[in-house]
């Protein structure tokens, strides 16, 4: 892995201009965008590159509902789009794939009204879904028009295929950045280095290791990012977020990898090369075990069997349980601390992460080195708005 494989250098001081703390999708995208500023950049993470909740296995890529567009919905919209080609510039530079397709999404549609909100969402689409002379579609259908891939039954009010979903191989794409960093010439990456406190007014992260001196330090550390920006907040009612235990699992089955996804109330079944499909994911607040798979796992394989009938004998060849932030306001946390501006948050990605890394990790490294941005987040990820929400909240 390059770089990664470097240890941390003798115990004593270091000095950088931007210090990442979190080797996941986010820190990673924002190294990414640090190298191509040509930004000095140190991350370094607790444990190995990639092996929290972005080392999953589902990497279902999903629009919102095309319906009461807003300036979230077009944020999302122009990152998922925006993504293909960020995707394939990486493949090129290193020869890697990041077993991304835009392969669609199944919606069956149980009910007649459904089916009638369903066409209601075809029209948003073709006037929301436009990007370019790209055109994106909600389509309502009779039948799912893919042989063999989904229970008939499960539609019997037809189906809706979306052609703006896609998915990408969690992995595989980290394997790929982390490659791109590999060979970086301003980016150093360290593994197996946790920071136990950050004082951003001084600009220094204490380690066991080290005392890294920085001049902005973006916190992209997951749910592990919360303690630490809850210290640096008081007077607030409730914390600025938590972790949400999510379970899935990997199958092994004879299915063509350009099949649709398919999704209906909270289940996803997702193809990848090489004949894989993931399953997932559940949303657990209450547990006691964050790493434990059990029975909630379990109904979701069996919906995912009855849903995809191919599935009924497929081998589970991985089951799979992790920790996913999610922010107080449940949107993406993003920017300066308002009482401590040398710290960024980037964290808070919950269930969206891969969908939108790129350009909340881009927005941050912008901020950080102080050049405006091309784009505006919507207001409601800024970590000021999580804060306010916080100090309401009881």
């Amino acid at each position: 892995m390059g770089k990664a494989d470097n240890p941390p250098g003798p115990a004593g001081q270091s000095s950088v201009e931007l210090l990442i703390v979190g080797g996941g999708i986010m820190g990673l995208w924002a190294a990414v965008h640090a190298e191509r500023l040509g930004i000095e950049t140190l991350l370094v993470d607790s444990a190995r590159l990639g092996s929290g909740a972005s080392g999953g296995l589902l990497g279902a890529l999903m629009p919102h509902m095309p319906d009461k567009w807003s300036g979230k919905k077009q944020f999302q919209f122009d990152a998922l789009v925006a993504l293909e080609s960020d995707i394939a510039a990486l493949e090129a530079t290193t020869g890697l794939s990041a077993g991304y397709r835009r392969s669609g999404r199944l919606i069956p549609l149980p009910k007649p009204h459904l089916r009638k909100i369903a066409l209601g969402h075809s029209q948003d689409a073709e006037t929301h879904w436009r990007h370019g002379d790209r055109q994106f579609h909600w389509q309502v259908l009779d039948t799912a028009q893919v042989d063999g891939w989904i229970d008939a039954a499960a539609g019997e009010s037809g189906f809706v295929f979306d052609t703006l979903a896609a998915r990408v191989a969690p992995r595989a794409l980290l394997k790929v950045l982390i490659e791109f960093l590999g060979k970086a010439k301003h980016v150093r990456l360290v593994q197996g280095l946790g920071v136990d406190s950050i004082d951003p007014d001084r600009g220094i992260a204490t380690t066991c290791e080290d005392a890294i001196h920085f001049g902005r330090c973006i916190l992209s550390a997951g749910h592990s990012s919360f303690p630490i920006l809850d210290g640096l907040t008081p007077g607030r009612h409730s914390p600025l977020g938590q972790p949400v235990k999510g379970q899935a699992a990997l199958l092994k089955a004879d299915v063509d990898a350009s099949l649709p996804v398919i999704f209906r109330d909270g289940l996803y079944i997702v193809p990848h090369e090489g004949g894989l499909v993931a399953v997932g994911s559940t949303s657990e607040n209450r547990f006691d075990d964050p790493t434990s798979t059990d029975s909630q796992l379990d109904a979701l394989l069996a919906a995912a069997r009855a849903m995809a009938p191919v599935l009924a004998d497929a081998e589970v060849v991985e089951r799979w349980a992790g920790l996913r932030p999610k922010a107080i306001d449940r949107d993406p946390m993003v920017g300066a601390h308002p009482d401590h501006p040398r710290l960024i948050a980037l964290t808070g990605g919950f269930k969206v992460s891969f969908g939108l890394a790129h350009r909340l990790a881009e927005a941050a490294v912008l901020e950080a080195a102080e050049i405006p941005c091309s784009f505006k987040l919507p207001q409601g990820f800024a970590l000021s708005n999580h804060i306010v929400a916080a100090s309401h909240k009881t």
